[in-house]
């Protein structure tokens, strides 16, 4: 069986991680194809180094544009590719333009579509990763579900028969790294200045459209975190740093502290170490429940539902809706006493993925 991976940007960079190490160790042929939608060494070169992942076999060189732009240079450049490896199975991962492009591109030449992370909704048609990762889903012969919640999703347009629940291969990669950060193999990275490691602090990312196309709300999210009473270390996404600097915001203000985002590890490290987490990112919101830290998270929704049980995440849409105390009892408050459970899997969601592909070959 030979399978073809197309990822582009940094969460698909961690789940191709467990992916690639599943592949390994079968005598299936695993084809990896960079999009080159992150192109930012921060964001693409480091998780191929930090996580093992095999180097690409094809990287198309895409690089940054409009969403219009960013997906026809994928689906243009993936023809040639698809003809040229001829694959029984095309694996796209998540919600990116990478995600739909190379979905759109195989169906088109009748190869098959396996969607990874499948069913997942936030029924928030102003993002551009809803119609992405639901055009995806309709598109695809097999669809990869994470959760039960996602699995309903998909019931619910009539892809039931085309669903396989197969848990999250996020799950996979955080705990090992975990297990290895805890062991002491991988120290904590160069946080932000001023961030002190061994006091409380809180790691935060912002990068989503809705949040940073506005430089009234992005002005306005940046005081809340400023004016925090803890030391803030946001991790500042090349898209937030282009956004500020077009807008005259400065980032670095009051309690908050920019840095560079951080390896994987490196932001194991961090979070285990932080009081809690602020954040637009899907993947950050998941990573802060599985390794036990409080998420805030300034968004109206979140695809990951699970991760409200007990306020272990917390829904913010706009931290200037609250009064100071408020926001600061919410952005500040500890890590909840009750259990977490397994609702994404037991780590062990990349040898499912591969072992369905291989029965449904």
């Amino acid at each position: 069986m030979k399978v073809l991976s197309v990822v582009g940007a940094r969460p698909q960079l961690v789940k191709l991680a467990p992916i690639a190490a599943a592949f390994a160790g079968t005598p299936h042929d695993h084809v990896i194809v960079h999009t080159g939608q992150h192109y930012d060494a921060d964001l693409s070169d480091v998780f191929f180094s930090g996580l093992n992942i095999p180097d690409p076999d094809v990287h198309l060189g895409v690089g940054s544009g409009s969403h219009g732009v960013q997906t026809g240079a994928v689906l243009a450049a993936m023809d040639k590719v698809l003809e040229q490896e001829r694959p029984d199975w095309v694996l796209v991962y998540g919600d990116t333009n990478s995600t739909l492009a190379g979905a759109l591109s195989a169906v088109k030449l009748h190869y098959r579509v396996a969607h990874l992370e499948a069913g997942l909704r936030s029924f928030n048609r102003r993002m551009p990763e809803e119609h992405n990762r639901v055009m995806t889903d309709h598109a695809a012969d097999l669809l990869l579900a994470p959760t039960e919640e996602a699995m309903r999703h998909l019931a619910s347009e009539g892809l039931a028969s085309r669903s396989v629940l197969v848990g999250d291969v996020m799950v996979d990669v955080c705990l090992r790294i975990r297990d290895a950060v805890l062991a002491g193999e991988h120290p904590l990275p160069e946080l932000p200045e001023g961030i002190d490691p061994e006091a409380p602090y809180l790691v935060s990312t912002l990068h989503r459209a809705e949040n940073t196309d506005d430089p009234e709300r992005l002005a306005g999210l940046l005081d809340s975190l400023a004016e925090l009473p803890v030391p803030v270390a946001l991790l500042a996404h090349p898209r937030l740093n282009a956004r500020a600097e077009s807008y005259g915001l400065k980032l670095s203000r009051g309690n908050l502290h920019v840095g560079r985002p951080l390896p994987y590890a490196g932001l194991v490290a961090a979070v285990l170490r932080s009081a809690g987490v602020v954040t637009d990112s899907g993947g950050l919101q998941k990573e802060a429940f599985l390794l036990g830290r409080a998420c805030t998270t300034l968004r109206p929704e979140t695809e990951w539902v699970e991760t409200l049980e007990d306020r272990w995440n917390q829904l913010v849409p706009d931290p200037r809706s609250l009064d100071r105390d408020a926001w600061t009892e919410t952005a500040t408050r500890p890590a909840p006493d009750s259990e977490r459970g397994e609702p994404y899997g037991d780590g062990q969601a990349a040898r499912r993925v591969v072992q369905v592909l291989a029965d449904q070959n």
